[in-house]
């Protein structure tokens, strides 16, 4: 097998792709190209054509980035899961990265880090028809959802939902680490962060939770097990000259708040 040539990131950023997930045949042909016999499988297996295609962009992307910092060619190379289904690099001689995947409706992000444990959440802001907060989140975040006046709703609750899922994907135990079983900041007065894990005392100053940019309609976040190093986003993409740059909380004064009814109010 081909030696892996890796490409560095460093300590004090995560990078960060986004793509779209709907692409012409010819694309989603090259692509496929590229899949293990085994996501082949796993494409032809959906009922609608286009989530099957979808799904085809999203791993033959996902396979050429990471063939990118492996310096190896994206076919070449397997995943494993954990107990839990969270995937990583399967490579002889091991790898440094760590990765995670999200999508939702026809866009796909990932998260790569040569330093830490990460995850990564992605959701596209939709009318709520169930009380999912009063399910799922903690009594702290619940109560905290509802004294959002009704515009403020729907993205306080994406904030929290997404930050949630990033973390239950980086702390690597899938669902069986309860949604209540801890708390993350959402409001627009604090910073993103982790303000409790049950058992875990040090949890808080150890994870660092990260605004994720998106468009105005998807909401997002990832976090990453830094033990209190600091670190920020990068985005990159195969057109750039340089990367961008994010700090850890954008100003959101000239993003539109979404009402619980599909809607949007400008913020003056």
């Amino acid at each position: 097998m081909q030696q892996p040539s890796f490409e560095i990131i460093g300590p004090d950023v995560i990078d960060v792709w986004t793509w779209s997930l709907d692409a012409p045949p010819p694309s989603v042909d090259e692509f496929a190209a590229l899949l293990s016999a085994e996501e082949l499988a796993r494409a032809a297996r959906f009922v609608r054509e286009r989530d099957g295609q979808r799904f085809i962009v999203g791993r033959g992307r996902l396979r050429s980035i990471l063939g990118r910092y492996l310096g190896l060619p994206p076919q070449i190379f397997s995943f494993i899961y954990n107990d839990y289904g969270k995937p990583s690099i399967a490579l002889p001689g091991g790898t440094p990265f760590q990765f995670n995947l999200s999508h939702s409706a026809d866009l796909a992000a990932l998260a790569i880090s040569d330093h830490y444990e990460l995850g990564i959440d992605i959701e596209e802001i939709r009318f709520l028809k169930e009380d999912i907060a009063g399910r799922f989140f903690s009594r702290r975040e619940y109560l905290t959802l509802q004294a959002l006046p009704p515009e403020a709703y729907l993205d306080g609750f994406y904030r929290c939902w997404t930050r949630k899922e990033a973390f239950v994907k980086a702390h690597g135990a899938g669902l069986s680490l309860p949604l209540d079983s801890f708390d993350v900041t959402f409001d627009w007065a604090n910073e993103p962060r982790l303000e409790r894990l049950d058992g875990d005392p040090d949890a808080p100053s150890n994870w660092r939770v990260l605004e994720l940019e998106t468009p105005i309609t998807f909401a997002g976040a990832v976090v990453a097990l830094t033990k209190g190093h600091p670190v920020g986003l990068r985005y990159r993409s195969d057109e750039e000259e340089a990367p961008k740059w994010s700090v850890s909380h954008p100003e959101y004064s000239a993003r539109p708040l979404h009402r619980n009814d599909g809607s949007q109010e400008v913020r003056s």
